[in-house]
């Protein structure tokens, strides 16, 4: 179902096109469906492997203020970061697809069980390779893994909420907090063991 587009406040660029029953929102002049333009997704797919920044043609679509005091020492927030990094990987995800490949509420745990049981992929590969996600000890390491992981859920079309991985990856820029970001995830990856297949992860 498509709902119309309401005016709001500052959204993440997902959020832009995304509608909250899932769906593309709708243009209030035109009354079609409003989707990301293939040359808007094209520069966010520029950003992928690339630090925060190095790519002007993602400069647009930053929707995290600039922190002033690190921005005096050439330096970047987390969140910036972390934007960035989403952002890439949200433009490589929707590329392709007709429908929207945010979706709230579908975090990294649950997308990849569904993948697991789309059947696509070996099982075991992709349990190592989840395994290898989980186990990155570095964020540019973390995000070779997620590169790759998110071009599987292309593959079947999967959808994934982003604001949800932005957080994640943000998180994994502290240490202290990888172990929290590994349990949501083994918890909604492993869950497939479980007579509950739909259970919150």
């Amino acid at each position: 179902m498509l709902t119309t587009e309401q005016p709001t406040a500052r959204r993440r660029y997902w959020d832009k096109y995304t509608a909250p029953d899932h769906g593309w929102r709708i243009d209030g002049a035109s009354k079609q469906p409003r989707r990301p333009p293939g040359e808007e997704l094209a520069a966010l797919r520029s950003g992928l492997g690339r630090p925060v920044m190095d790519s002007p043609k993602m400069w647009p679509h930053y929707s995290t203020e600039v922190d002033d005091v690190l921005a005096l020492r050439d330096r970047v927030s987390d969140e910036q970061q972390a934007e960035h990094a989403a952002l890439a990987l949200y433009g490589l995800h929707q590329q392709g697809q007709s429908r929207p490949m945010h979706r709230s509420g579908v975090k990294l745990g649950r997308a990849l069980r569904e993948l697991r049981r789309d059947g696509k992929y070996s099982e075991n590969a992709l349990d190592a390779r989840v395994a290898q996600l989980a186990a990155a000890t570095s964020v540019p390491a973390l995000l070779v893994h997620l590169r790759g992981l998110v071009t599987q859920l292309r593959t079947v079309g999967q959808p994934l909420d982003y604001d949800h991985l932005m957080a994640d990856i943000r998180a994994w820029h502290q240490p202290e907090r990888r172990p929290q970001v590994r349990l949501k995830w083994a918890l909604g990856y492993r869950a497939w063991q479980s007579k509950a297949p739909d259970a919150d992860e």
